[in-house]
């Protein structure tokens, strides 16, 4: 690998209070995007996991946009929820936004968040070929 890695930020609250970036750009193009919620300007956008899903991939699709990538992009997703009850809303979300993509994904039952009022975080990673690679 050559060149520097990149990261970028959204003003999320935690990232300044844990110490991480919202994404970071390896030089041999692979993308990793920390786990997103749907906080948006400091608050949890309403609605239930359907929503909270769609809000949480929107954050971490601008933070692709940040460094120039997109949905196209993403190569493998991760969504953790807090009852098996909303997977069918959380897998709705995702397939609406990467369905044509089809990037790999996993779907993880955990116990809970930093806010209870959360039902949702997602993970995304995407790749940029190098100049002369295939994609």
């Amino acid at each position: 690998m050559s060149g520097a890695v990149r990261r970028t930020q959204s003003g999320a609250p935690w990232e300044e209070a844990f110490g991480y970036a919202r994404a970071v750009e390896l030089p041999n193009g692979l993308v990793l995007v920390s786990g997103c919620t749907s906080v948006v300007n400091g608050v949890i956008a309403e609605g239930g996991p359907y929503e909270q899903t769609k809000n949480a991939f929107n954050v971490a699709l601008a933070a692709l946009a940040e460094l120039g990538l997109g949905a196209d992009d993403v190569v493998r997703t991760r969504m953790y929820l807090t009852h098996a009850r909303d997977v069918d809303e959380v897998g709705r979300a995702h397939k609406e936004l990467f369905d044509t993509v089809r990037p790999a994904a996993s779907m993880l039952i955990i116990s809970g968040f930093v806010d209870p009022s959360l039902v949702v975080e997602v993970e995304v990673e995407a790749f940029r070929p190098q100049a002369g690679e295939a994609q």
